[in-house]
């Protein structure tokens, strides 16, 4: 594909193939190496390709004006979902000092969703959806999460960002929640992309 295109200087990766794709990678950006998912590979003259994390840029820059003041009140987190997005979500949050529990079907990493109860839900103040769920067309899905225990006091941040809206985020909408689709993220992750593979 690269002989084919000199021009073609890389590309994105997107879900469900942030993992998958490590194995075609000759060398990681070392965010990457220790995130363990990449977003964006770069295509070198030699026709090795490296891999880099974007989406740790992305998240970043688009959370903490999202959060304002929150951000220094002890805020915990609870991720939604343990795939390759997961991982960058994880990498940030660690990095900005926010406590954060992965949350999925079963209680392999983290915490089964059936084992969220209003005290889980009131302690954990930043709800992030790393799932598919809700993706369009399916926007009448979202995550298995006990929507009736949110309150003015939380944060949602969903990472689809097709529809703008999803019910994830109607359903915290209708609680007082203060929330934000992956919209930021896309174009954020784009531009940090994009220096990448112009080297600017």
């Amino acid at each position: 594909m690269i002989k084919n295109n000199p021009n073609l200087k890389g590309l994105n990766v997107t879900i469900p193939y942030k993992q998958e794709v490590l194995k075609y990678i000759h060398e990681l950006d070392e965010e990457a190496a220790q995130i363990g998912a990449i977003n964006t590979i770069r295509f070198g003259a030699d026709g090795r390709l490296k891999g880099y994390n974007t989406d740790v840029v992305g998240f970043e820059k688009s959370l903490v004006p999202f959060l304002g003041a929150a951000i220094d009140q002890n805020l915990h987190a609870l991720i939604l979902g343990t795939g390759g997005a997961s991982k960058a979500i994880l990498y940030v949050l660690n990095k900005l000092r926010i406590k954060s529990t992965y949350v999925s079907r079963s209680a392999n990493r983290g915490i089964a969703y059936e084992q969220l109860d209003e005290q889980a839900v009131s302690q954990h103040r930043l709800i992030i959806n790393c799932t598919p769920l809700g993706t369009y067309p399916d926007v009448d899905q979202a995550p298995p999460f006990p929507y009736s225990y949110l309150t003015e006091k939380h944060f949602l941040y969903d990472l689809v960002y097709n529809p703008e809206k999803t019910l994830f985020l109607k359903r915290g909408e209708e609680r007082g929640a203060k929330t934000i689709n992956g919209i930021p993220m896309l174009a954020l992750q784009a531009e940090a992309s994009w220096k990448i593979w112009n080297n600017t």
